[in-house]
């Protein structure tokens, strides 16, 4: 079992900057890839960055070049920029681990960018 919380969501303006954590209750040198998603009112959830056995970074095309994903080892934390904010990044995002042949999701935090 792994349990996620995620932290950082709020209200920001266009153009404006937020940093999301999560914490994880296991090593994440343990787990497989660490990520976040978003879902978009109205959307299904997609992926927005992901690190994958420790070395391979996927960021979702829309967030390339503004979002950067990151992780502290001595916390147990994944850490997602966000910069220069657009309205389209609206939603909930959500914390997701690969732990051991199952997928863990946190409870999500809501971002709301206005125009």
């Amino acid at each position: 079992q792994v349990q996620l919380v995620e932290s950082g969501g709020g209200v920001v303006q266009a153009g404006g900057s937020l940093r999301l954590s999560c914490v994880v209750s296991r090593s994440i040198s343990s787990l497989h890839s660490v990520g976040w998603h978003r879902q978009a009112p109205g959307k299904q959830r997609a992926l927005v960055a992901s690190i994958v056995s420790r070395s391979r970074v996927i960021y979702g095309d829309s967030v390339k070049g503004r979002f950067t994903i990151s992780n502290d080892d001595a916390k147990n934390t994944v850490y997602l920029q966000m910069n220069s904010l657009k309205s389209e990044d609206t939603g909930v995002y959500y914390c997701a681990v690969y732990f051991d042949g199952d997928n863990y999701w946190g409870q999500g935090t809501q971002v709301t960018v206005s125009s």
